[in-house]
């Protein structure tokens, strides 16, 4: 390996040298330095010359040091990955002078391969640019050359049109892979570890829950769920409203309506009632709106009874608020804006040090790098702090006192432009640093009803998050009936069942859609048991894991033997499509880990169930005579139903799901 880092040291340091060719010969163009006699020109020249020699070198050593072109059998392989690193090695060994990497795509037909090579076109362009003829098709047929040497996924090769390179997948190389699934499981893919923080639900003290929670939160969810499986340290964080003017007021109305409130618990059950009765008086009533002030200023200096007030109300949003993520099933870590009122206070004055503060009209605000966009105002003209104080200060402490690596906002898209300033500032204040910390602001659209308008109630007000999961276990409960699962299913299992299904068709519904774009919220859309829903999925889960038990025997209560005993044979065209999907799995999660976009699994989960309905239609896994009997198991087969449901419970698992063994 030392070899190969030398020579990568060697062609990055080629390429910067080449960039210097490149801008003296734009300038010769120009007509500059084109004398007979001119010394540089000859000098640049002979450098160029021992550049390409340097470079045919180094590019040959860095093939030798690739070896094999070999899979291993973990498991954990990115075919795609795979596919383009033997590629690049044959477009390096038969073009040298081209510096090109492969590019591979999934074929959108069976006839085409399974997977493409569509990289002659840019190589035969870079050739051109050479003075070097070549046409697509001929770079494709030097590539298939250079691929003599057998690799092991690979079938056979063929040439197709301009020049693209069809890939057809080796069924040996398929089964061995099945084979590993089943053996040891859904393997992580390698990647670098990193502690990784996710900022996502943040909901208001003193509000409910409302539908405008529900994306970030379920979408935060899953975010995280996607990077713990792949081994990331992931802390996920609630950064909770829990500080500012409006505590000031509820505090006031709370000494007025419950003044006993240290020594006995205020019957407050309805805070968000609460909420607006103390509004109504701040509005309208300037002696309650200065009190409320006082309050904010004796709560912001750390007076005890002012103290226990806010900590009073805290507690009865914090209780509400868990009901609801014990009912999705999402566990969050509570760090509210009052976590960081301190380091608010060091963050200022560290700024205003070091000169990045400028007055504004009585504030002092920040700009990012090159000034562009819209500064952030970190003191407010009477003083006080702001959300992008706290925002500053809770960049600044997830990265040097939590030692994150990378961050995460899962907020809604109408936050970017605030978030781009806010990374923006601290790449500036030299907090954030582009070379070790990777930021993301991981945007999305505002829930649609089915009238295409946001997503409100009849009357106009905002839906509650309470509400809309009551109404999803009602509709749940009502298709479970339809179907007659009540007179099968004990209550327990009926229960389990009834939230499967709401919770899962509310989370499938907004992970399936691209979260960049608004989407409609429908039940009667998401509860249908065909197409790409919660419902569909499930059911077809529940089919394949029951598939063992009908077989009875040791695939009922030793799979493992059968595991240790059966060679997987994918002779059916059907069997190879099946397993073909399945092992995609590993390019799916790269892919997300690129652009966090979950509704890539949610296709891919689709396509699994889709071909394993074409499977089970067309491949018996059992035969029974017409007594009903068995007369005939297919090992393989079943195995193959064994690997398609471990290959849906981790996808499940990280979208949130619960499937339930019946249903």
């Amino acid at each position: 390996m030392a070899d190969f880092d030398s020579a990568t040291k060697c062609i990055r340091n080629i390429e910067k040298e080449i960039l210097l060719l490149q801008s003296e010969v734009l300038k010769t163009r120009e007509g500059l330095g084109l004398e007979d006699d001119n010394v540089e020109l000859k000098k640049l020249m002979e450098e160029n010359t021992r550049l390409k020699h340097r470079l045919e070198i180094v590019q040959s050593a860095i093939v030798q040091e690739g070896g094999s072109i070999a899979f291993s059998d973990s498991g954990n392989q990115s075919i795609v990955g795979e596919l383009q690193q033997v590629f690049t090695e044959a477009i390096q060994k038969a073009f040298p002078s081209v510096l090109v990497e492969a590019v591979i795509t999934i074929s959108s037909s069976p006839k085409f391969g399974d997977y493409q090579c569509n990289s002659a076109m840019q190589i035969a362009q870079h050739l051109k640019q050479l003075s070097l003829k070549s046409s697509p098709r001929e770079v494709a047929q030097k590539l298939v050359a250079e691929l003599q040497k057998p690799i092991s996924c690979v079938d056979r090769l063929e040439i197709a049109g301009a020049g693209y390179v069809n890939i057809f997948l080796s069924r040996s190389y398929g089964e061995q892979r099945i084979m590993s699934i089943l053996r040891h499981g859904i393997v992580v893919p390698s990647i670098e570890k990193k502690r990784v923080i996710v900022d996502f639900s943040s909901p208001n003290v003193a509000k409910e829950m409302h539908v405008g929670h529900l994306r970030s939160t379920i979408i935060g969810d899953s975010i995280c769920r996607f990077l713990e499986y792949l081994g990331h340290d992931v802390l996920r964080i609630n950064h909770i409203g829990d500080w500012g003017t409006q505590f000031g007021m509820l505090i006031a109305h709370l000494q007025d309506r419950f003044p006993n409130f240290q020594t006995e618990s205020p019957p407050i059950s309805d805070l968000q009632a609460f909420y607006k009765e103390s509004k109504v008086r701040f509005d309208s009533d300037e002696v309650f709106k200065k009190r409320a002030y006082e309050c904010v200023v004796k709560l912001q200096s750390g007076e005890l009874s002012y103290l226990k007030a806010w900590n009073l109300i805290c507690d009865v949003s914090r209780k509400e608020f868990q009901t609801i993520y014990n009912r999705l099933d999402v566990k969050l870590v509570e760090r509210g804006e009052s976590f960081y009122q301190s380091r608010m206070e060091k963050i200022v004055e560290e700024l205003k040090q070091d000169g990045f503060l400028e007055e504004d009209e009585g504030r002092l605000i920040m700009w990012g790098e090159n000034r562009a966009g819209i500064p952030l105002t970190i003191v407010k003209s009477d003083g006080g702090f702001t959300y992008d104080t706290s925002d500053m200060a809770a960049i600044k402490q997830r990265l040097q006192e939590e030692k994150a690596d990378w961050l995460i906002y899962v907020t809604d898209a109408g936050q970017a432009t605030h978030f781009q300033t806010i990374f923006s500032c601290a790449k500036r204040a030299k907090i954030l640093h582009e070379s070790k910390h990777r930021v993301d602001h991981v945007g999305f659209g505002v829930v649609l009803g089915e009238d295409g308008k946001k997503f409100k109630t009849r009357s106009g007000d905002t839906v509650k998050l309470t509400e809309l999961l009551n109404e999803g276990l009602r509709r749940a409960m009502e298709k479970l009936v339809q179907k007659e699962r009540n007179l099968v299913l004990t209550q327990e299992e009926l229960v389990a069942a009834q939230e499967s299904v709401a919770y899962g068709c509310i989370k499938y519904a907004d992970l399936s859609h691209n979260r960049n774009n608004e989407y409609v919220f429908s039940f009667d859309k998401m509860l249908e048991d065909k197409g790409n829903t919660a419902v569909y999925l499930l059911y077809a889960y529940t089919r394949i894991r029951s598939i063992a038990r009908k077989c009875g025997g040791d695939f009922a209560n030793d799979m493992q033997k059968v595991i240790d005993s059966t060679v997987i044979k994918l002779d059916h065209e059907k069997e190879w499509k099946l397993a073909k999907v399945l092992l995609r799995f590993t390019d799916v999660m790269l892919l997300i880990m690129k652009n966090l976009s979950l509704h890539h699994l949610c296709e891919f989960v689709y396509e699994i169930c889709t071909a394993f309905s074409e499977f089970y239609d067309s491949c018996y896994c059992i035969e029974k005579n017409k007594q009903g009997e068995i007369i005939t198991v297919y090992p393989s087969r079943v195995l193959l139903c064994e690997a398609t449901s471990k290959v849906l419970e981790k996808c499940f698992d990280i979208l949130g799901l619960k499937p339930v063994h019946k249903i």
